[in-house]
């Protein structure tokens, strides 16, 4: 059986990778795969998350160890086998490769191959560059670019102060309103 993984990037509208892989790999191996095709270092902390199917992370797939705590389940890359979380086909992954900035690959599991075997994995499609592994604030800023936090940054273009009903906010600014009452234990 072998599984064929299709990664896609919000940030670069041309980019795809399709990569090939034994189920019985780790999710190491598969995150050495997604390096290699798209031309990364691997000095960076990264997770695959196990989503559902409207992206929504559920199950997270860490690089180190990073859970000592032996009640709660923590997968590692290196210890987790693909086909351990992994049996579906349209499965969903993000895969973070800057913690950073949050920034991700998409992943979906568009085929499982079967009657084929192979080892390792193998990446049988490349199309686009991939973005750039990570962001440089500080170069970002040299270069005239912004982080364009200005009042758009949150969202409504068309906020305006007075749309707040004054009355939900007494006592926050001035000593009227009902006062604080600390709770005792």
């Amino acid at each position: 059986m072998i599984y064929r993984f299709t990664i896609i990037s919000d940030e670069v509208d041309d980019f795809v990778r399709e990569i090939q892989i034994d189920p019985e790999a780790t999710f190491f191996d598969f995150h050495e795969a997604i390096l290699k095709s798209a031309g990364y270092t691997d000095d960076q902390m990264t997770s695959f998350f196990i989503c559902d199917d409207d992206w929504e992370k559920e199950k997270e797939i860490t690089l180190e160890e990073m859970d000592d705590n032996p009640e709660m389940d923590s997968w590692v890359m290196k210890d987790t086998e693909l086909s351990e979380l992994i049996e579906d086909e349209k499965q969903k992954l993000l895969y973070v490769f800057d913690y950073m900035t949050e920034r991700c690959f998409f992943i979906e599991l568009t085929e499982i191959i079967t009657g084929k075997e192979m080892q390792g994995a193998k990446c049988t499609k490349k199309t686009g560059d991939a973005p750039k592994q990570t962001v440089d604030f500080e170069e970002m800023a040299a270069a005239g670019g912004s982080l364009d936090l200005d009042e758009n940054f949150y969202g409504d273009q068309d906020f305006d102060m007075e749309d707040f009903d004054k009355e939900g906010f007494v006592g926050l600014d001035d000593a009227g309103g009902a006062p604080f009452e600390e709770e005792k234990f």
